[in-house]
């Protein structure tokens, strides 16, 4: 009896375009796919009109010390922003862990390594402040960061001025200290940037790996359930705070190590900058959703945006136009994406 085999042959071509169409479907759903394809249009936009400049040593090593410093603070951030919460106040903690730092070694001679641990402690002492607050009333974490911000900002000049009678402070780093913190690879590439791939690894393994991590997605996406289900929000909460508080510190170090300088008024860009790199990284502002690849990619995009319209040969003036319609082109390929993808998972299940 013949068997009928071009039944079998149509079966499988199905199948496996369905497999296929799946497959799509599920990759558009990642939330660092939007991300990648603004990094890719971002970057070839300025490797043609940047030329070998921007391809050579002197662009990279220029938007890549930049993504190191905005990217060490946009990780804990993005994990805050997946969780549901926001934190406003490492525009603070930047200049007081640099000022702290440069003071205890700088003015009262005290060991490096005692200064950078006085320095990271305060950053994580306001995370913590900002966690108890946040977990402890019903105020909302923009509001209550906004307010330690302003109160983090207030007693760093306070104090800046009776110690030092300044609002800045110099201080020259111990070899060591310099070359771990604030050294200059052939005189372009910051040592900072292998400290923010190491910070990569650990928190791709906080929330990608660790059982932490599913109750960072859980406290996002419902944080009534994530509670009845045993998770300890309060505790993660204040814990991601005091990660963003000694992030947000070690940045402020690595600047007095660099710079060899600390200043109050420092630090005030980070808040926005870091923001930016999470969202452009696909992670939803009303929480539950994001990954750390994401966060990479948007920071990498912010950051070749934000240096490659100095390589071009445009008008400063018009460099701000180009930066803002490209962040938002990455930002809505995130959002067009996810609809896609969740469009056509409707279509699937009512199929």
């Amino acid at each position: 009896m013949p068997k009928n085999t071009g039944n079998v042959q149509t079966m499988s071509t199905h199948s496996s375009s369905e497999t296929k169409r799946g497959s799509l479907a599920a990759l558009a759903r990642r939330p660092e796919t939007g991300s990648l394809i603004g990094f890719i249009v971002v970057f070839t936009f300025f490797s043609i009109l940047g030329g070998s400049v921007f391809m050579g040593p002197a662009g990279w090593s220029s938007w890549l010390n930049i993504a190191a410093e905005v990217g060490i603070i946009a990780l804990p951030v993005g994990l805050l922003m997946i969780a549901g919460e926001f934190d406003i106040s490492v525009g603070s903690i930047v200049p007081a862990a640099s000022m702290t730092t440069a003071m205890m070694a700088g003015n009262y001679d005290l060991p490096a390594l005692v200064a950078i641990c006085g320095g990271l402690g305060v950053g994580v002492l306001i995370g913590f402040v900002n966690g108890f607050l946040v977990t402890r009333t019903s105020i909302p974490s923009l509001i209550v960061t906004i307010g330690v911000m302003f109160a983090v900002m207030g007693l760093t000049l306070g104090l800046a001025v009776l110690i030092k009678g300044s609002t800045s402070v110099s201080y020259v780093p111990a070899p060591l200290a310099k070359a771990m913190l604030g050294q200059f690879i052939n005189y372009m590439f910051n040592v900072s940037i292998f400290w923010w791939l190491g910070f990569v690894l650990i928190f791709f393994y906080i929330l990608h790996i660790s059982p932490i991590g599913n109750w960072i997605f859980a406290t996002g996406g419902d944080r009534q359930s994530a509670r009845n289900a045993g998770i300890p929000i309060n505790k993660v909460t204040i814990g991601l705070f005091m990660a963003s508080g000694f992030c947000a510190a070690f940045v402020g170090v690595v600047q007095v190590m660099t710079y060899q300088q600390a200043q109050v008024a420092g630090g005030q860009a980070f808040i926005f900058n870091s923001i930016m790199c999470v969202v452009i990284g696909g992670v939803l502002l009303t929480g539950g959703a994001g990954s750390i690849v994401g966060i990479l990619l948007g920071t990498m995009t912010f950051s070749v945006v934000n240096q490659g319209v100095f390589f071009v040969s445009f008008d400063p003036n018009i460099g701000s136009i180009i930066v803002g319609i490209l962040l938002l082109a990455a930002v809505l390929s995130n959002d067009t994406f996810r609809t896609l993808a969740f469009s056509a998972a409707t279509k699937k299940s009512r199929g």
